[in-house]
């Protein structure tokens, strides 16, 4: 029997098999969310590199919601991996949400994401 961790790492290949074969080139932006912080990173597949990253450690982040583990701290992450990305010249990205739920801190991470300027 499967834990629950293989599940999650089964469901996060799976999504992102699917991701990269309609992303025709385009970079993938990358969530990964603990118990405590949520990180993303817009990612370049075809040259191995990241972009632009932005997590809840970060000063930025932490100036606008102390607590890195709500919804607050996923909307302020999401904005500035997307002012990083459209510094970097990325406009347009694949949405990656690995094995997890589109919902709660994932949901409010992609919609500031969006409302930053990235188009996905």
């Amino acid at each position: 029997m499967m834990t629950s961790r293989e599940k999650m790492l089964r469901r996060a290949s799976r999504n992102r098999t699917r991701l990269l074969k309609n992303a025709t080139g385009r970079p993938r932006l990358s969530v990964f969310r603990s118990s405590k912080h949520i990180y993303a990173q817009v990612i370049d597949d075809a040259a191995g590199t990241t972009l632009a990253s932005a997590s809840s450690l970060d000063a930025d982040a932490k100036k606008a919601c102390p607590k890195g583990s709500d919804v607050k701290a996923a909307e302020a992450v999401g904005k500035l991996v997307a002012e990083r990305a459209k510094k970097a010249g990325v406009t347009d990205v694949v949405f990656d949400r690995g094995g997890y739920l589109y919902h709660g801190r994932v949901k409010a991470l992609a919609d500031a994401a969006r409302e930053g300027g990235l188009n996905f």
